[in-house]
């Protein structure tokens, strides 16, 4: 029992002593692995990707994503600089490419590397509906969700190694622990985890897309297209690692006035045409 606590103890510092700030909540989080590790790491998977995909090069849609990538980053970096976090994007290399591919999916690494596949193109339906997704996925990147989830994971599997020295005098209780633990600790804590990283990142995005002059209340359309695009069949909420379809959708729209009041701060008080 002395090796458990120890080894509890153990963690519970190691959480404690490594955190960073989250610099749009200013909430502590979780950040066992620092940029110079991750980012580093980030750009070279994202150079793998690269390397085995087929890149669009000089197309309209190619120099959309670049333009739209370049206008959220800028207004990305207004906001911290007026926020107190100047210098945070320091280590950034930006960097944006368009892939072919049917997913419906677009990402961005740590370290602004950021990739679009063309099967998400038609639901983005617009410029704006691009800047949409763009700031989401930015928002992932600036409030560290990456260095985040991959703290958690190894918060989880400390807690693993806890549970099992504590129970390694008990045969019948150590088996129904290994046999419970992976799906306790994901419904009751890497998914809630994850899910209210999305909701953050919507928050955040809805921000910059406006700040970048986009109209916010494209948003929350975006999410109607996404939503008619999955048949509306989603898993239950508890069981998901994002928020259901029409609880973002309804997030976003109540969002959109506040990102217009944000946007109003650094001068944009008209959006862009959605066309």
């Amino acid at each position: 029992m002395k090796l458990n606590k120890g080894v509890l103890s153990f963690v519970i510092v190691v959480v404690m002593v490594s955190c960073a700030t989250n610099p749009f909540t200013g909430k502590k989080t979780m950040a066992f692995v620092g940029n110079d590790q991750l980012f580093p790491s980030s750009f070279a998977q994202y150079n793998q990707v690269l390397t085995e995909s087929k890149v669009i090069k000089g197309t309209s849609d190619a120099e959309m994503i670049k333009r739209v990538g370049q206008r959220i980053a800028v207004a990305a970096e207004r906001y911290l600089n007026a926020n107190g976090f100047e210098g945070y994007l320091e280590d950034y290399e930006w960097e944006y490419k368009l892939i072919e591919s049917e997913q419906v999916n677009a990402w961005c690494m740590p370290g602004g590397k950021i990739a679009f596949y063309t099967g998400i193109l038609p639901i983005a339906a617009n410029e704006t509906g691009i800047a949409a997704i763009m700031g989401h996925e930015v928002a992932h990147a600036l409030a560290n969700h990456g260095q985040q989830r991959m703290s958690a994971a190894y918060v989880q599997q400390g807690l693993a190694v806890v549970g099992n020295v504590a129970l390694s005098n008990d045969e019948q209780a150590l088996g129904i622990f290994n046999q419970s633990y992976g799906v306790v600790s994901n419904v009751a804590g890497m998914l809630p985890f994850s899910r209210a990283h999305e909701t953050e990142a919507d928050q955040i995005g809805i921000y910059l897309m406006a700040i970048a002059g986009y109209n916010p209340d494209e948003a929350s359309a975006l999410w109607e297209r996404m939503k008619a695009n999955s048949g509306g069949e989603s898993p239950p909420a508890f069981l998901s690692s994002h928020p259901s379809n029409d609880s973002r959708i309804e997030n976003l729209e109540a969002l959109s006035e506040k990102a217009k009041a944000e946007a109003k701060k650094f001068g944009v008080t008209s959006f862009r045409p959605i066309n």
